[in-house]
């Protein structure tokens, strides 16, 4: 056995691990997401630095920021000439939904906070929006109808028990 075929047993896990549940159609909606959030950022962030207010200037460097953040982590091919940028984008997918998803609101947040423009609003609101999606799917699927009533009978059966032992008590 070689030392690639020991090294690839002990990857298996760990992709199986980030899945987390998602399914490949709201794994591929979160990516294009990010993809045309970080085009926006760009896009209203070189707008924002076409002024002479200084925090306008901060705001629309940051969103350029978050653009290239978010190329980098969900869409590594439009960043192939970027050496370390498969490795990012790796280090990425083992998060956590819940964690890219503070990450990406906060990021998308924080030029908002810092000069509140229709531009900087339009310009994170798809970016923000993929942080949103990402924590839906930190919560996880909803349950089936099936078990939500048979959790709801057996509370329904343990209240009618508790009471009638009560009630046989007071008899007594």
């Amino acid at each position: 056995m070689s030392s690639q075929d020991e090294q690839l047993p002990a990857a298996a896990p760990e992709a199986a691990g980030s899945d987390e549940g998602m399914t490949w159609w709201y794994r591929w909606l979160c990516r294009i997401a990010g993809v045309i959030g970080g085009v926006s950022c760009a896009f209203a962030g070189l707008w924002n630095c076409v002024t002479i207010n200084p925090l306008n200037i901060a705001a629309g460097v940051w969103m350029m920021l978050n653009a290239f953040v978010l190329f980098l982590c969900e869409a590594p091919f439009c960043c192939h000439f970027i050496e370390f940028a498969s490795a990012v984008s790796a280090r990425a997918d083992r998060l956590r939904a819940w964690q890219k998803a503070a990450f990406y609101c906060g990021m998308a947040v924080f030029p908002v906070l810092l000069s509140l423009t229709l531009t900087t609003l339009f310009g994170n609101a798809i970016a923000f929006a993929t942080g949103v999606l990402y924590g839906l799917s930190a919560l996880g699927k909803k349950g089936d109808a099936i078990s939500y009533a048979r959790i709801h009978q057996q509370q329904k059966q343990m209240d009618e028990e508790k009471l009638t032992g009560t009630l046989e008590g007071q008899a007594l």
